[in-house]
């Protein structure tokens, strides 16, 4: 027994020793390098409660009362508020229009014309919920998120806080 875990120890020893060149280090076969990783921008916590202030300010000043709720380039909520005389559901409306508007990487409106008009009906049997009122977050052509605004205007109000937070860093979502 202690032979046989001398040679295994000596065995191991030399294959360390080895000078090993791993795949990832092997040039690459077509000549042009493959790229294997991607930088992704995120939607910071702080930047999700500034869209939530900045959504709510709007509606303030438009006489409108909104519950917002804004998500991750994943899907993942990271903020979300209803403002005072919000309808129960106004929350759960909000998540469920984000979530079909990073689904979908479109506004919702678009999105609720397509299956209106029968050029896509995917999003209602897909359990998406294409109705007016969410937005992607797209910055520098990356879409990061998404805000889902929950009564009256809600994609004017996501478009104005998404404007306001990240100052031309991203294209106009609403066409």
């Amino acid at each position: 027994m202690k032979k046989l875990l001398v040679i295994s120890g000596t065995v191991m020893a030399l294959m360390l020793a080895l000078p090993m060149q791993s795949h990832a280090q092997q040039p690459a076969r077509s000549g042009a390098a493959k790229q294997t990783t991607r930088d992704i921008k995120i939607v910071s916590t702080a930047g999700a409660r500034a869209l939530a202030d900045a959504c709510s300010a709007w509606a303030e000043q438009n006489n409108q009362v909104v519950a917002i709720a804004i998500l991750d380039w994943g899907g993942n909520l990271i903020e979300s508020h209803a403002m005072e005389g919000a309808a129960m559901n106004a929350i759960d409306t909000a998540l469920l229009k984000a979530k079909s508007a990073l689904r979908w990487r479109r506004a919702t409106s678009e999105t609720n014309k397509m299956v209106r008009n029968g050029q896509n009906l995917a999003p209602t049997f897909m359990r998406d919920f294409p109705q007016p009122g969410a937005l992607p977050i797209v910055v520098n052509g990356q879409v990061i998120g998404a805000m889902g605004v929950s009564g009256a205007d809600g994609e004017k109000c996501a478009q104005a806080a998404i404007d306001s937070v990240f100052k031309g860093q991203t294209p106009s979502s609403s066409r």
